[in-house]
């Protein structure tokens, strides 16, 4: 599980890196010709092998169309979860539960042309690399359920939540390191998760690291260590990582987030996925720095 979680982040980064962001592609890879900007058929069975998009399409009430999702769409609770895979999608596994759409994250090559030949209509939604790209995905999903309305109130409702959030600032002043996996990946500023933490006024350790602008570099111990954050969010609690775990490391006692009590485990699947719980991620974030700091 964590290297599958793994690979799909580096598989994820590295689209994106060569320009494949979602401003890059067409806003539907689809179908068989009826999906255009100004005339959208209601998608009544759904396959979802995206978990961000599952929870958008749950979050604007589409969630009774939903008839599958892949086996890491985890959340909510209820969501009809299969053993489908975003990784390693199987077109004819896929096309059994009969759906008029397909929603996905990252195409191997062949998935979205084996749909489409088969008359099912495809979107892609990669990775989010900005607030606007989610705010998009979320919109072009309401519209290809008929839930537009529900999804312009999650957007600005998100948008009212994270500007108040922002507003208090309350990590300025504060370095942090957010811990992938503990071969040390991280993320910078220029990530959709590094712009999140730059809202609460947050410096991220790792962006002189970051030479070649990849977003996700590797670091080594020596750096963190050097770099002395104040804050470690450690977004590998679900593979085992623990402020217990992380103390233990050679030489990381002597660390101000070691000793001032500055570890604090994030929600591994939140810190991945960037839709609707961005506003539960940053308020789980905030609330945490707010304890240290009183």
């Amino acid at each position: 599980m964590k290297y599958q979680k793994l690979l799909f982040l580096l598989l994820t980064v590295s689209v994106l890196a060569v320009g494949c962001s979602s401003e890059a592609l067409p806003e539907q890879v689809s179908l068989s010709g009826d999906l255009t900007s100004t005339e959208v058929e209601i998608a009544e069975r759904i396959v979802s092998l995206s978990p961000t998009a599952t929870e958008i399409l749950f979050s604007i009430d589409a969630g009774s169309q939903v008839v599958a999702v892949d086996d890491q769409s985890n959340y909510p609770v209820g969501a009809p979860i299969t053993d489908l895979s975003g990784y390693t999608p199987n077109v004819e596994a896929i096309a059994s539960y009969s759906p008029d759409l397909v929603v996905i994250s990252y195409d191997p090559g062949d998935l979205v042309s084996g749909l489409v030949a088969l008359g099912i209509a495809v979107v892609v939604q990669p990775a989010a690399e900005t607030f606007s790209d989610t705010y998009g995905q979320i919109s072009e999903l309401g519209k290809l359920t008929g839930h537009t309305n529900n999804a312009t109130e999650l957007v600005e409702s998100i948008e009212t939540d994270l500007a108040e959030m922002a507003s208090s600032q309350v990590g300025n002043g504060l370095t942090y390191y957010h811990e992938v996996d503990n071969t040390f990946y991280t993320t910078t500023s220029s990530t959709f998760l590094g712009q999140l933490y730059a809202l609460l006024g947050l410096s991220n350790i790792a962006d002189p690291a970051d030479e070649v602008g990849f977003g996700w570099p590797q670091l080594s111990a020596e750096f963190i260590i050097d770099s002395d954050p104040d804050l470690i969010f450690l977004g590998n609690v679900s593979w085992g990582e623990s402020a217990e775990t992380v103390t233990a490391r050679p030489g990381w006692q002597t660390m101000k987030a070691i000793r001032n009590g500055g570890i604090i485990a994030v929600d591994t699947d939140m810190s991945g996925r960037w839709g609707p719980r961005i506003v539960d991620y940053l308020t789980a974030v905030k609330t945490a720095i707010e304890e240290r700091t009183d």
